[in-house]
């Protein structure tokens, strides 16, 4: 039976596409995006959230934990991840809800009937289902399931990809995807295995595929100061979008709304210091499309 591991099901969600959705955030992605804002999406495998301003240090989640993995250092709890066997005692057991586990397994059919639950609020606003993540394409399989499952009562269907993914998991699902939100992050190919972890050349080659099939997309980039917030990076961009079939750009403005994430995951967030773009530069970067011919907007 094909499953999938979820973040989270969000409902009532407006920013994912068209009218009212429910997006689905699958677990697991190929990217290290150093600004990513859903650091819990990146791994596979279901994990632990620790919030520490919630922790009395009672110690009771230390003598549940089946595999020993959690101790006290210098009055900071701490986790060996290769200990822990993901029981979670820890978090049924915790007194303050310090501990938290995230990721849950779907089958096609249990996520189905979380989808169907709000047909009447798709249908009224013209909205849909967006699967997002992490890649939900890592797990291809399952994603055309569930999109079948869409098609056949006619929920609208929106895949959110970051395009590194093989071109056979992506024909798996044409056909079957309303709109793809397809995030174009830096374009200089070095900078773009700094900052996000991988090259862009498969990113970029299944873009223009996409659009030579007449898929409908919309372009996600997001602007982060020093990184590819530049003249020269925009016009690159632009230069490269204007020989391809985009509905629309949205620029996405970088914040930090992710970063307690990091330290509840205990993970290094590598972009303090940075700050959120000014609304004069987001207008500038916007105009630069607009006068471009591109359609473009400043969030979404």
């Amino acid at each position: 039976m094909i499953s999938a591991t979820t973040v989270n099901i969000q409902k009532f969600s407006v920013h994912d596409g068209p009218g009212i959705r429910t997006t689905v955030f699958l677990k697991g992605c190929p990217l290290e995006c150093w600004w990513c804002h859903n650091p819990e999406s990146q791994n596979l495998n279901p994990e632990i959230f620790y919030f520490e301003e919630r922790c009395t240090k009672c110690g009771k989640c230390i003598k549940r934990c089946e595999g020993k993995a959690l101790e006290f250092k210098d009055n900071y709890l701490t986790m060996n991840k290769g200990k822990c066997n993901l029981c979670e005692k820890c978090a049924d057991f915790c007194p303050n809800n310090a501990r938290e586990y995230v990721g849950r397994n779907f089958t096609v059919k249990e996520l189905m009937k979380e989808i169907i639950k709000d047909e009447a609020f798709y249908e009224e606003s013209n909205g849909g289902v967006t699967f997002s993540g992490g890649e939900p394409l890592i797990h291809v399989d399952f994603l055309k399931k569930v999109l079948e499952g869409c098609k056949i009562r006619g929920i609208h269907t929106v895949v959110d990809t970051c395009g590194y993914a093989a071109w056979e998991s992506f024909e798996k699902i044409l056909g079957k995807v309303d709109l793809f939100l397809y995030d174009l992050k830096i374009m200089n190919n070095e900078k773009h295995k700094k900052y996000v972890g991988v090259e862009n050349k498969l990113i970029l080659e299944n873009l223009k595929r996409l659009s030579a099939r007449s898929c409908n997309i919309f372009i996600r980039m997001p602007i982060i100061a020093g990184i590819n917030d530049d003249d020269a990076h925009i016009t690159e961009a632009i230069c490269y979008l204007s020989n391809l079939n985009i509905i629309q750009v949205n620029l996405l403005p970088y914040h930090k709304m992710g970063m307690d994430k990091y330290k509840r995951l205990n993970m290094e967030y590598k972009l303090l210091g940075i700050e959120k773009p000014s609304e004069d530069r987001m207008t500038e970067i916007a105009e630069k499309f607009r006068k471009a011919g591109m359609k473009v907007k400043i969030g979404g």
